[in-house]
């Protein structure tokens, strides 16, 4: 059971306490020269509930998102798969009354504890969410580059070379490369989303968290999603949120089945390698899921 302590917390969490000081480049924001890369890292969720006010959301979730990896979480609607990724780059807490209670580790450093800043947080762990959502008003090139704006980065040199490396890597740089002063809002759905991607990569993080990605795209654009997640899975350590049994079996290492208890909670029914998921499940609860019995 996670206490509260005496010491300053982010808003609306709980946290366990820790003797262990926040990594370096977690508390504060590194506004001077860009990373070119970083190396993935893990994700460990240790015992998180997450609430919405008084209501349970998610039920003492205990998770480990190995690095270099995909990683798909499944289950029925409800569950809290949505709300699990939010919390795992302290999105969750933006909605007002949003809290949680246990601990994220990145990297082995505690992501939820005073010092942190939840904005840092957001730039090593990139979220992509399930309807593109590109500045419709904003070119391409400035979309791409956002978040480099927004930390300071003036070099316009740097800008386009971050730009191009990004858009190369969402598998977007040939079909707009010729017009990256067009605005974001004139591309195709799936090039949308994929604009998203390079968005989200063009800041470097070690983690990439995509809420159904495809949901909304045609099959040719979610055949390309997929091929990208592929590409990017060894530059990132990725975590996707998908309701296609199939879609999760084609591009994840491991999956994690949730489903709703009796108290209207999501939690963790159990999770593995994917294929051991899918072929042998442990629990009746996710074969049947699997199988289509339920959900």
């Amino acid at each position: 059971m996670s206490v509260m302590t005496g010491e300053t917390t982010a808003p609306g969490t709980d946290i366990e306490p820790t003797d262990r000081p926040p990594a370096r480049g977690i508390a504060v924001a590194d506004r001077g020269e860009l990373a070119v890369e970083h190396a993935a890292v893990g994700v460990e969720i240790d015992h998180l509930s997450a609430y919405y006010g008084q209501h349970l959301v998610l039920r003492d979730i205990t998770l480990t998102v190995q690095p270099n990896s995909v990683t798909a979480i499944i289950g029925p609607s409800g569950c809290g798969k949505s709300t699990l990724i939010r919390c795992l780059n302290r999105m969750h807490e933006v909605t007002p009354g949003a809290r949680i209670q246990g601990q994220i580790h990145l990297d082995g450093d505690p992501i939820y504890v005073p010092g942190v800043d939840p904005v840092v947080v957001r730039q090593r762990i990139g979220m992509v969410f399930q309807r593109p959502n590109p500045f419709p008003t904003m070119s391409i090139f400035d979309n791409v580059v956002a978040g480099l704006k927004l930390a300071g980065i003036k070099d316009r040199a740097l800008l386009q070379e971050v730009a191009e490396r990004s858009l190369r890597r969402a598998a977007l740089w040939d079909e707009v490369k010729d017009k990256l002063h067009a605005a974001g809002g004139a591309l195709s759905g799936g090039q949308q989303q994929r604009l998203c991607i390079a968005r989200a990569i063009a800041v470097e993080p070690e983690v990439v968290l995509m809420d159904e990605p495809a949901s909304a795209l045609d099959p040719m654009s979610t055949l390309k999603i997929e091929e990208l997640i592929d590409a990017l899975r060894t530059s990132y350590t990725i975590v996707i949120v998908t309701h296609n049994m199939q879609q999760a079996a084609r591009v994840s290492d491991r999956t994690a089945f949730l489903t709703v208890g009796d108290d209207g909670a999501g939690y963790l029914v159990e999770d593995g390698p994917t294929r051991q998921i899918f072929t042998n499940p442990q629990r009746r609860l996710t074969e049947d899921y699997i199988s289509g019995r339920f959900g």
